[in-house]
């Protein structure tokens, strides 16, 4: 395989559609992006599992919003890893990539000898979608259930949106020549077409008082759905991440008879918004007296970005909302961002 190759498919999302079972997925391959996120922090190994498991399930899911809009996968728990958050920043204009960033707070003396999805505890999941200025940002919750992020993505889309989804995926580090590490993931996300559902209204629930994906399709749509299911549990850990087989190829696999059909592959890169205007943006709340309180011995303001580790230094007499140049910053930056 050449390195020509790898590249054509490697940091990308290809959407596909099955003809013949009324089916649309997503195949996702994370390379580069992946292990750029993962390589800002120094996360213990089950920390490092849980968000390269949320940043492969962003661009699986975060493909499908529109031009400049913006998708977020949220965890927040009571457990050891309190938080998980990662944006997916949909392209500007056709043909530019997506740009993906992710981080994780968590208690490092807290963290058990269980699997990852045990170190989150009780707590939501939550998909938010940001369509820009002017709009109301739409938020979608569901418990942590299942075992698995993967399955809490699967009873969000069930439970909020009526939508049978399911995601089959694999992620781990890849040693290359010289015994250089990083990371890689790939996954497959199979949802189907939106229809009008007997459950739409929320007049049935599934086992546990939550609806499954298999409670919202009867009839031909439902063997259609259960064939389509079975035919992805046949897929294997190195045919998800690849690298030898591509997203096509991988299709043409698994799903031949259902008439696999796919379209403009998405470029997908790590990327951070995080900028000095937008720390003086979320400090412009605040009056001279609060700014004095954030003032370090050396009389600077200091901020860091979670997400990719920028480190910003700015001077307390040009910061809050009496500060000379405050007046023209725009307010309403989310903390987050910085």
């Amino acid at each position: 395989m050449t390195l020509a190759r790898k590249i054509a498919w490697d940091d990308t999302v290809l959407p596909f559609q099955l003809d013949n079972s009324d089916i649309r997925g997503r195949v996702a391959r994370l390379d580069g992006v992946l292990d750029g996120i993962l390589k800002q922090h120094a996360y213990p190994a089950k920390v490092e599992a849980l968000v390269a498991e949320m940043a492969l399930l962003t661009a699986l899911i975060g493909q499908t919003v529109k031009l400049r809009w913006k998708l977020s996968l949220q965890v927040q728990s009571k457990g050891p890893v309190r938080m998980i958050a990662t944006d997916y920043f949909a392209p500007e204009a056709e043909g530019e990539p997506a740009k993906i960033r992710a981080y994780a707070a968590y208690d490092d003396d807290r963290i058990g000898a269980g699997p990852p999805f045990q170190q989150i505890g009780e707590g939501y999941f939550a998909i938010l979608i940001d369509q820009g200025r002017g709009t109301q940002p739409y938020q979608g919750i569901t418990p942590l259930v299942g075992g698995s992020l993967t399955a809490c993505a699967e009873s969000y889309f069930a439970q909020s949106e009526q939508l049978p989804t399911r995601f089959a995926h694999s992620f781990g580090k890849s040693t290359e020549r010289g015994g250089e590490e990083h990371w890689r993931a790939g996954g497959v996300m199979l949802q189907h077409m939106p229809k009008a559902s007997p459950f739409a209204k929320g007049d049935a629930t599934g086992e546990g008082g939550l609806l499954r994906p298999a409670d919202l399709v009867e009839g031909e749509d439902g063997e259609n759905w259960s064939r389509a299911n079975m035919l992805l549990d046949t897929v294997e850990d190195l045919e998800l991440i690849g690298p030898a087989i591509s997203p096509a190829e991988l299709l043409t696999r698994l799903f031949h008879e259902e008439a696999p059909r796919v379209f403009d592959m998405q470029p997908v890169r790590f990327g951070c918004t995080c900028s000095e205007d937008r720390v003086r943006q979320s400090l412009s709340i605040y009056s001279a007296r609060d700014i004095a309180t954030m003032t370090t011995d050396e009389g600077t303001v200091t901020a860091d970005c979670q997400f990719c580790g920028a480190h910003y230094i700015l001077d307390p007499a040009t910061l809050g909302f009496d500060a000379p140049d405050a007046a023209s910053g725009e307010s309403g930056s989310s903390v987050d961002d910085v």
